[in-house]
């Protein structure tokens, strides 16, 4: 089975399967075993596990193909050969064709414009794939870093509530060129 990769130059992103998914949550390196890739110590936030755990595996359980916009996107640095942050969609585009996008990155990758990078290129997927018309984020207010990778990426900022801001970004506002970023390529499973 192939799987879509989204890889740009420094990473591959990989949405993992139901069992990896299963492997995300214990943090014992089962998953970097699974993934090829070498392990290195990780925590996973409760919001994020609970979120796993309640919502996504529940989802996903049983279904024999992948479910993009219902999975984990793995940030794995091609070099360094380690998973170093994550990504995933919060569900499948609604009727407006928009699909909103999470993301993170592990303490000791930040500050390194990693996430930028790893958030252009699924988005960039994302423009790719029938239906989707508008990516859109949320971030805390106080969360500086996040809203400054979303600002490099030409989202606009389009709605404050609740401590919380919304942005959003359409196709003809993404920053870059897909064709000179973005390499489209699919892996056998048996790598990733």
């Amino acid at each position: 089975m192939t799987t879509p990769v989204v890889e740009t130059e420094q990473f591959y992103i990989v949405p993992l399967t139901q069992r990896q998914l299963k492997k995300y949550t214990l943090t014992d390196y089962s998953l970097e075993a699974d993934l090829g890739v070498k392990p290195i110590p990780r925590e996973v936030p409760p919001a994020l596990k609970e979120a796993l755990e309640v919502m996504l595996l529940p989802t996903i359980d049983g279904l024999f193909k992948i479910q993009v916009f219902f999975t984990l996107w793995t940030i794995i640095h091609k070099e360094e050969n380690v998973i170093v942050g994550d990504l995933c969609f919060k569900g499948e585009p609604n009727e407006a064709g928009e699909i909103e996008v999470g993301y993170g990155i592990y303490d000791d990758f930040q500050n390194r414009g990693y996430m930028t990078e790893a958030l252009r290129g699924l988005v960039y997927w994302a423009f790719e794939q029938p239906r989707v018309t508008c990516v859109v984020a949320e971030t805390e207010k106080d969360n500086i870093a996040s809203q400054r990778t979303l600002q490099k990426l030409n989202f606009e900022q389009y709605l404050e509530k609740e401590g919380m801001l919304w942005w959003q970004l359409k196709p003809s506002g993404a920053a870059g060129s897909t064709r000179s970023f973005l390499k489209k390529r699919s892996f056998n499973r048996a790598r990733y």
